[in-house]
């Protein structure tokens, strides 16, 4: 909060004022942070909203330098937040998932984006990345290749720089079992 109040060039006393502590600040943040998430079209189906909350939330996660981390580390306390909740919630309970199946969603996918992001941003420097990806490399090539014959097959997938891709493909796989779910969900 001191190196915050040195920045903006004010006592620390000064943003106290307006901000409680730390976490205070970290929510408030998280609540500006989501200010900037889109709600979809509520005429699409309840898949097509979800994922596109999905990649509307990853969107402006990796728009911001840590804010998926962030965003794991707060309560969704404020209005924006609360805002977007409100939206997937209603979307499932519409689309017929029973109010624990809705909320367990809502959580799932919460964090399937946000520790996406998170991973996905970890090395986030390209230098730093280039430099990670040529470790992960190398440590794949030594592994043996009787020990580990799946892992070194698999290597160039597990490397692949393909995050919208595996974004995609997470998304559709919660959004299958889902509907498999509300399918299933006695009436």
């Amino acid at each position: 909060m001191r190196r915050l109040a040195e920045k903006l060039n004010i006592k620390a006393a000064s943003l106290y004022w307006h901000v409680r502590d730390k976490e205070h600040l970290l929510s408030l943040l998280a609540d500006e942070i989501c200010a900037a998430m889109l709600v979809p079209d509520s005429t699409l189906p309840w898949r097509e909203q979800i994922e596109a909350l999905g990649h509307e939330n990853r969107r402006a996660l990796r728009s911001h330098r840590d804010a998926a981390r962030v965003l794991a580390q707060t309560l969704p306390l404020g209005p924006n937040r609360l805002r977007l909740m409100e939206v997937a919630l209603t979307v499932l309970l519409k689309a017929g998932f029973s109010p624990r199946d809705a909320a367990y969603a809502g959580f799932l996918l919460n964090d399937y984006v946000t520790m996406f992001v998170v991973e996905e941003t970890r090395f986030s420097a390209e230098d730093q990345a280039a430099k990670i990806e040529q470790i992960y490399t190398d440590w794949f090539a030594s592994l043996s290749p009787e020990e580990f014959p799946t892992l070194r097959s698999l290597a160039g997938h597990l490397l692949a720089d393909n995050a919208d891709e595996r974004f995609s493909f997470g998304m559709e796989v919660l959004l299958d079992g889902l509907e498999m779910k509300r399918k299933n969900r006695p009436e």
